[in-house]
């Protein structure tokens, strides 16, 4: 019986699951004294190695908006399909849940490598919508393969519905997704894509280049050194922020979910920073 690329998935990431057990604390930061104070909802912080730092309302499922990418990129890179290969936007990859917009038109041309890029560093929707469309058998299938790679991730409450994470329906927990940006990490084209500043693409052979920047404005503050992020917004998830960034010389994932108001992941961020720094 041939494989499913669900199936090879199955295979490559069942041994992993085994090594994202999060342990108990992290040394490296145990003289921290008092909370950071952090206005997100549910935030979960740990060292390189998967030790708790701190959590907040950890546990609670909320809806995690285009945090839902990486497990997009995941799944595409896991696939094998040719990152090489040829994806054009048609008008199935519109947005009918939130009816946001896109400067990928119809018969817009990319490398699905180029779609990656796109859909991790600037939250391209319709790059999001084309890569599951064209997986093999379509985007159900892909959400499929979503929730296989989840399960295997050990992230037990934690949902997918859609590629580019417009349907609520996609819900984790913070310490969920601690797993998931941490078996991100280890896919290297995952990691360049979060941290592209800007990249421009050709969709038409036609027609002049589109610009694209990141969404995570820490990313041009030189105070920070960024090794992975996502961010996230939906009515119904609030602002939401995934990294892992050195600070005090370690390796630290940090997880913020339902903030409110547009700036406050990144205040969280920097509010998280100081006191790390202050007790590290």
């Amino acid at each position: 019986m041939p494989q499913t690329p669900v199936h090879r998935l199955l295979m490559i990431m069942a041994v992993l699951a085994s090594n994202l057990v999060l342990p108990a604390h992290a040394a490296r930061f145990d003289a921290l004294e008092g909370a950071p104070e952090l206005r997100s909802a549910s935030a979960f912080i740990a060292d390189g190695e998967g030790n708790l730092i701190y959590d907040k309302d950890a546990d609670t499922v909320r809806p995690i908006a285009s945090i839902t990418k990486l497990m997009t990129a995941m799944v595409i890179l896991d696939s094998g399909l040719d990152m090489n290969g040829k994806v054009t936007v048609t008008k199935d990859d519109r947005d009918l849940i939130k009816l946001t917009g896109s400067r990928l038109g119809y018969g817009a041309t990319l490398t699905r490598r180029e779609m990656v890029l796109l859909a991790v560093m600037s939250s391209e929707n319709r790059a999001a919508a084309a890569l599951g469309r064209t997986y093999p058998g379509g985007t159900p299938a892909f959400v499929d393969a979503m929730n296989a790679k989840a399960t295997l991730l050990g992230m037990t409450h934690s949902h997918f519905a859609d590629p580019a994470g417009l349907r609520p329906e996609n819900t984790s927990t913070a310490r969920d997704l601690a797993r998931m940006i941490t078996a991100a990490y280890d896919y290297p084209l995952i990691r360049e894509a979060s941290t592209t500043r800007r990249m421009e693409v050709r969709p038409w052979s036609n027609r002049g280049p589109l610009a694209y920047g990141n969404t995570n404005r820490l990313l041009k503050n030189d105070t920070w050194t960024i090794e992975l992020s996502k961010t996230g917004y939906l009515n119904e998830s609030g602002r939401c922020l995934v990294m892992r960034a050195i600070i005090e010389g370690e390796p630290v994932f940090i997880v913020l979910l339902n903030s409110f108001g547009k700036l406050t992941p990144f205040g969280d961020s920097n509010r998280l920073r100081r006191w790390l720094l202050a007790g590290g």
